[in-house]
Order: C-alpha cells, then sequence, then structure tokens
C-alpha cells in the first residue's frame, strides 16, 4: 500500500500511482495557528526517508507534539501540505493513517483488558482480520508475550509502555511515531527499549521519536532534527551534526604555572585556569581555528612549557542541542503549549 498513492483527477476519475521511494513522509510550509493567536508550527518543512530513525528534539513548547498530530490525522494544520507514502493526510486520510503506528506520551490503557485483548483490537480498529501469529510475534519481540494473559492494572509503567508499542505495531504499520517512549522508564527498560527500535528499523520500519533523554537520540537515531518555537532548526545525520557541531575540548595540565600565556600561542582558541596550570583548547568545529591539536602541542614545545598531562572530549548532542536552541530561548516570550 504505501508504494502507492491515489490521484482524482477532473472528472472524478481515481487513479493509483507509485509514491516517491526516497521519502516515505513530507512535510511542506506546514503551520498551524491557534485562534488565540499561537503560532505552534511556523512553515515546517520536513522529509523522513524510509527506513530510518529520526530523533525529534526540542524544548517544552517547541511544536514536537503539534507537528506528529498533524501527520497522524489528530490535528488539523491551518495551511501546508504533508503527504504519508505518497497519500496526502487530508484527502487520503485512511490510506495514509492506516500505515502509521502511534504511541503518544500519555499512558492510555483500559484497566481490566488483557495484554492480548488490548493490542488484538487495536487491530481490528484498522479494519484488519485477526491474525494471532502477528500479534504473538509482536508480543514476544517486546517481551511481553509472559504477560499476555495480564490485566493491564497489574503492570508496571514500564511494561505498560512496551503494550502501547504493541498497540501500534498491531495493524503493521510501515512508520512508527514514539513520543517520549522513554518516559517514567528506568534505565534498565530504556536500554531493552533502544533495541526494540533497532529491530524495527532492521525490519524497515520507519521510527520517529521525540525525546528529553539526549543520549536517547545519541545512541540510535541515524537523523535528527531540532525543532524551536514553531520552527525547523536543523536536520542532518548524527555523525555529521556532530562533527559540523561538536566542539573538541583538549585540556593541557603544565607542570609549573605561568602568569599569561606567549604571544606565540595567541592564534590558538586557548583560556587559562584561574591557577594558571591549566590551558583548555576548544577545536574541530565551524568556528574555531584549527582542527587539529598537533600544531598547539608543537607550538608549547617550541615555546618550552613543561606538560604535565593531558586530555581530550568531545561535545555531546546535549551540548549542540543547548548551543541551537539557548539564542531562542534568550529572546522569546512564554511559549504556549504544543
Amino acid at each position: 500500500m504505501s508504494g502507492e498513492r491515489s490521484e482524482t483527477s477532473a472528472d472524478g476519475v481515481e487513479t493509483v500511482s507509485a509514491a516517491p521511494a526516497e521519502n516515505v513522509i513530507s512535510v511542506r510550509e506546514l503551520s498551524k495557528r491557534y485562534a488565540n493567536g499561537f503560532t505552534a508550527l511556523d512553515s515546517v518543512d520536513l522529509s523522513i526517508r524510509r527506513g530510518e530513525i529520526l530523533a525529534l528534539l526540542g524544548p517544552n513548547g517547541a511544536g514536537k507534539t503539534t507537528l506528529i498530530g498533524i501527520v497522524c490525522g489528530l490535528i488539523t494544520p491551518s495551511g501546508g501540505d504533508v503527504r504519508v507514502g505518497g497519500y496526502d493526510i487530508i484527502r487520503d486520510y485512511r490510506h495514509a493513517r492506516a500505515q502509521i503506528g502511534l504511541v503518544p506520551q500519555e499512558l492510555t490503557t483500559t484497566a481490566f483488558e488483557t495484554v492480548w485483548e488490548t493490542v488484538s483490537f487495536s487491530r481490528g480498529l484498522f479494519g484488519l482480520p485477526p491474525d494471532h501469529r502477528h500479534i504473538e510475534e509482536v508480543l514476544r519481540s517486546l517481551s511481553l508475550w509472559d504477560k499476555r494473559k495480564s490485566p493491564l492494572m497489574t503492570l508496571s509503567g514500564g511494561m505498560k509502555r512496551r503494550v502501547m508499542i504493541a498497540k501500534a505495531l498491531s495493524h503493521e504499520p510501515e512508520i512508527l511515531f514514539l513520543d517520549e517512549p522513554s518516559a517514567g522508564v528506568d534505565v534498565e527498560l530504556r536500554k531493552g527499549m533502544w533495541e526494540v527500535v533497532r529491530r524495527l528499523r532492521e525490519k524497515g520500519v520507519t521510527v520517529i521519536l521525540t525525546t528529553h533523554y539526549i543520549e536517547e537520540a545519541e545512541e540510535i537515531a541515524d537523523r535528527v532534527a531540532v525543532i524551536d518555537q514553531g520552527r525547523i532548526l536543523l536536520v542532518d545525520e548524527k555523525a555529521a551534526l556532530m562533527r559540523r557541531l561538536g566542539r573538541k575540548r583538549l585540556t593541557v595540565d603544565l607542570a609549573e604555572a605561568v602568569e599569561t600565556l606567549p604571544e606565540a600561542l595567541a592564534a590558538f582558541d586557548l583560556s587559562l585556569s584561574e591557577d594558571k596550570r591549566r590551558i583548555t583548547y576548544f577545536y574541530g568545529d565551524e568556528g574555531s581555528k584549527g582542527d587539529s591539536i598537533e600544531p598547539l602541542l608543537r607550538a608549547l614545545l617550541e615555546e618550552k612549557l613543561a606538560l604535565k598531562d593531558l586530555s581530550t572530549e568531545q561535545s555531546s548532542l546535549e551540548e549542540i542541542f543547548v548551543d541551537l536552541v539557548r539564542p531562542a530561548d534568550d529572546s522569546a516570550s512564554p511559549k504556549g503549549e504544543a
């Protein structure tokens, strides 16, 4: 189904044609404005590739949930175009929605149903016939098979979160949205969930997740999109993003304190600690003057500065994210819910 799309001509004849294979979701100039004047999304463009894991990062109120809600057909956009597998989300709502599994942030599970009953019921909502083999495969993949006869009210928060994922996968979607999938889940279960997401990608499922855990995006995402104040600030491959924006830091401990740094070192981005015994050098990003520590080390030796120790580290994705959204946070007025 996802490889086709329908078009209706002026005389009312519907034709089915192949959808582009490279992007499974295409968002163009998408906007959402509410009656109170708040703009949740402002001309958003975003293309999501088939079979990738995309992490959508942004502070509270940035527009993440609004964007997901529109793509999933839960929120009506004010303008723009959204296509899922080639289907327009408004004109071809049923075809578009059938390709999507959604795991919302809130746990909305019926307390007295068993795990098996609630997952099977979700499949039926999409008009699909019962498929015990598929439901069993989903439950086993999420380590829920032993809990299949358990009422949901008896499960832990982490297990309930897995049931929500099982419900979203019950109708065999090709796209899975995970809105804060690790909220309220302990570290061990969180890592187990990362493995589930990786296995889904290996099966060809496209996964889009929003998260407050930056290490989650750093661990499993192929690409990262940063959204703030309703606008996409950046979309890039995770590794390329960290190479392009991630500053590296060299810390050099001196054997003896120095009052000032020699003028010959002025070409480097250096800072001297208060005790005059430690030099910090930032390098490796677009704004720095160098991408290697070798010239600095050679200059230090030429200036006869005795070195005691040195260490290097690179900025994390969290530091990059904070740097990206900080200017907007500093100047922005209070944001509405999005």
